[in-house]
């Protein structure tokens, strides 16, 4: 998904600009604040499902919050949900793997 200038427009969390933007990712605000990522089925029992985040080409370790990235400079974000496509991160991108690129990492 190419970040629009009117999605980014009426944007101010990160949170808002995926919501309802990616295929099979839902988005909705956690009890802390934060916000909780799920991609494709149910949640499990026995831990998280939260996907992998990878910012311009760094994998983000689990519970790290983006409350830091500004939608405005999110150049791109792409879902890969697809086990041959996240098979490079291996267990970590189990749940899938959100790849965010921003604007300044060219």
């Amino acid at each position: 998904m190419k970040a629009t200038e009117a999605a980014r427009k009426h944007s101010t969390t990160l949170a808002q600009l995926l919501q309802g933007r990616l295929s099979g990712v839902t988005v909705y605000p956690s009890r802390d604040g934060g916000i909780v990522v799920r991609m494709g089925g149910p949640t499990s029992f026995y831990g998280a499902q939260s996907p992998l985040f990878v910012v311009d080409g760094v994998p983000l370790e689990s519970g790290t919050t983006l409350s830091w990235l500004d939608p405005n400079d999110v150049e791109t974000i792409q879902a890969l949900k697809d086990p041959s496509q996240t098979a490079i991160y291996g267990v970590r991108g189990s749940n899938g793997v959100i790849l965010i690129r921003t604007k300044g990492s060219h």
